[in-house]
């Protein structure tokens, strides 16, 4: 096998012939284009290419730094809930009953749906719920853990699709959690204080008349007891 290093570029100059004349103006010495050339080309446009890059990975890494000490912020100011041990269960979903995930799929076995929207934050289609168009007087529940989460006189017609509320049934009931999944699109996650299941999200945009939210939940994250009477 033969090793070819580097070459370097050289200038030649001819060697003028016996009793021949020199020649005036432009001079004959001219560059010989080598490997070396070839190769200082190609590395120069790696470095143009690498001096592209790096803006837009400072851009990105910046970004990412931004959200996060954004999300670190919402969750950690004013609010004991969100602070050490607290902070650890809600991040990792763990309220006061406390399952495995296959204890809970074991346990939502029947309502695989109920399973996905719970514990892994899925959404169920607008107006595939029933509890949508509930409008007998009871309490609505937690699909996977069963306490009271919402009363029937709280509930409205958002016209949404999902199951919607004015207010929870106690402040305690639910447990409000900062969402930046969607980067852009900040949320507020509503999930069960209980289980820390997730519900769905609250908004703003609810009867002036009444609290000015919408706690806007998927209709298989509840059940709903209805009242004796009803």
């Amino acid at each position: 096998m033969h090793c070819i290093g580097r070459i370097a570029s050289v200038t030649v100059a001819p060697t003028a012939a016996p009793g021949a004349k020199r020649s005036r103006g432009r001079s004959a010495t001219r560059p010989v284009r080598t490997r070396a050339s070839s190769d200082n080309a190609s590395g120069d446009d790696e470095d143009r290419k690498a001096r592209a890059v790096m803006p837009r990975r400072r851009l990105i890494n910046l970004a990412a730094a931004t959200t996060a000490m954004v999300v670190s912020n919402k969750a950690l100011a004013g609010s004991n809930e969100f602070a050490g041990d607290a902070a650890m269960a809600v991040m990792n979903r763990v309220g006061k009953v406390k399952m495995a995930d296959d204890e809970w799929k074991t346990k939502l076995k029947d309502e695989p749906y109920a399973y996905e929207v719970l514990r892994h934050e899925a959404t169920e289609r607008p107006f595939s719920s029933p509890l949508n168009s509930e409008k007998r007087t009871g309490t609505f529940t937690c699909a996977g853990c069963g306490v009271p989460l919402f009363t029937s006189s709280g509930k409205y017609d958002s016209g949404t699709g999902w199951p919607s509320f004015v207010e929870p049934i106690s402040k305690s009931a639910v447990t409000e959690v900062p969402d930046y999944g969607i980067i852009f699109l900040p949320r507020t996650e509503v999930r069960c204080a209980n289980c820390q299941g997730h519900l769905g999200h609250v908004f703003d945009d609810g009867p002036k008349d009444k609290t000015g939210l919408r706690y806007c939940m998927n209709g298989v994250s509840l059940h709903f007891d209805p009242a004796v009477d009803a």
